[in-house]
């Protein structure tokens, strides 16, 4: 056959198919699976709850007078030849509306030390926004915009719980101020620690791109439900790189219901024990039934931990069926309960398993926080200073159980403030000589004398501070 024949005879064969088989017919789908094919229907049923956030703030920079050489020359270096001035930063995030009556969830970086704060919903209507709370520890925060008589479209809250490494997660926000964006990717990891973004940790890892002005936003799965916050990157030029980390709804709902119960922080439920994760050795040592879980170190006296009969050297391993992998971990799971519910432990206790239901109570104010401001000509001058107890560690994010003098607030201009010691600080000792409450902290002070030596506790690390 010549290459004409052979020409003619495939063009014959192409027009003697049937149309369908030319070009795909194009129909709606006809079920839940082909749905699936498509993220359109849960992109249009979840967008018109995700919405923009702006914030702005003054911020006071010195700025130069003039800075002319021949002016120098007369006045000199000494001259102030700078002025405060006002500069106006604006910042852009995202949000998602949980509550129909205009309750926003974002995150507080979004919103932190702002100014002025305004959500654009996805019709564009624009309305001024208040803070209800924010969160600085667990970096959420909850908006209010006044729609009188109106019901906003809100986003329903699905168990982050249920998700598996693999699963379709959708991120929407408003990314680089584009206007409102759909990524997709799947669930890369699952209660991640360690990553420095929050002290609480277990976030949900994707690899839906996150970018700069998506944080605040929704992760949502393929029911079309909140699964997290969108919140960080790990990113090497600001960009995404595909390494994502979303706050997980379980803390997400803790921060909901303590706003709309009137709460302006979220109180943090307390359980009485300090420990630390469990290396290979140790489990090994221990007979442990897996790799993981928290060390018992320390347990505070009537505390509900104590009451339940956790004794230093166990080892939880679980709680409500989650399992622990370390102390960060645990204090998540601590985390998403409210005050006063029950929570189920799983114990690693005398070589054996144990289950033991836990009340979780709120944390106590004993001893008296006692807080003082110190006066006079020491180091510690212009500092005020308390008792620590459980609740007040529990505001400055300190270790429940951790005990001793703290420093809550400085004087501006204070000799404390120029020292550079901060808020959060535990007050370890004086001259050598330990400080256990304010009352001896005001005793020692009174009869110190030049040159002081201070030793203060900042996170995990002891300063040493020799005044003059």
């Amino acid at each position: 056959m010549s290459r004409l024949h052979r020409l003619v005879f495939l063009i014959g064969l192409v027009a003697a198919l049937p149309a369908a088989a030319q070009q795909p017919a194009t129909r709606p789908p006809s079920g839940r699976e082909e749905i699936h094919l498509s993220f359109a229907p849960v992109v249009k049923q979840v967008a018109p709850a995700v919405v923009n956030v702006y914030s702005r703030r003054v911020v006071q920079t010195r700025a130069p007078v003039f800075n002319d050489a021949l002016l120098r020359r007369f006045f000199g270096n000494a001259f102030p030849l700078v002025v405060p001035r006002q500069r106006v930063l604006n910042s852009l995030g995202s949000g998602v509306i949980l509550d129909p009556s205009g309750l926003i969830v974002t995150n507080d970086h979004v919103i932190k030390d702002a100014e002025e704060i305004s959500v654009v919903l996805s019709d564009r209507r624009e309305f001024p926004a208040k803070v209800l709370l924010a969160d600085e520890h667990l970096d959420l925060a909850v908006l209010k915009i006044g729609v009188p008589g109106e019901k906003l479209p809100v986003l329903p809250i699905g168990d982050s719980d249920r998700l598996e490494v693999g699963d379709l997660v959708l991120a929407v926000g408003n990314p680089f101020g584009v206007g409102q964006t759909v990524t997709s990717g799947i669930v890369s990891g699952l209660a991640r620690t360690g990553t420095g973004i929050s002290e609480f940790g277990s976030f949900i890892q994707t690899d839906a791109p996150i970018n700069p002005g998506n944080s605040g936003g929704a992760l949502v799965d393929m029911d079309g439900k909140l699964v997290g916050i969108n919140t960080a990157i790990f990113s090497e030029s600001g960009g995404s790189i595909g390494i994502g980390f979303a706050i997980p709804t379980g803390l997400v709902q803790s921060v909901l219901y303590a706003a709309q119960h009137g709460e302006h922080v979220v109180k943090q439920p307390w359980f009485g024990l300090e420990g630390k994760g469990v290396g290979a050795d140790e489990a090994r040592k221990l007979g442990l039934p897996r790799l993981g879980g928290v060390l018992v170190e320390d347990v505070a006296a009537d505390s509900p931990a104590a009451k339940a009969g956790i004794r230093k050297g166990d080892v939880v391993l679980a709680v409500d069926g989650h399992d622990i992998e370390d102390a960060e971990a645990l204090r998540f799971r601590l985390a998403t309960h409210r005050i006063d519910s029950t929570a189920q432990f799983t114990l690693w206790h005398d070589g054996r398993t144990h289950m033991i239901m836990v009340t979780l109570v709120a944390p106590p104010e004993q001893p008296p926080r006692d807080i003082t401001l110190l006066t006079g000509h020491h180091p510690l001058a212009g500092a005020s200073v308390g008792n620590l107890n459980p609740a007040f560690a529990d505001e400055l994010n300190l270790p429940q159980n951790r005990r001793g003098v703290v420093i809550s607030a400085f004087e501006p201009n204070s000799t404390a403030a120029r020292l550079g010691l901060q808020r959060g600080d535990v007050l370890l000792s004086l001259d050598r000589h330990r400080i256990d409450d304010v009352a001896q902290l005001r005793s020692m002070l009174a009869g110190s004398e030049p040159p002081w030596t201070l030793d203060i506790e900042r996170g995990d690390k002891t300063f040493t501070f020799v005044v003059r």
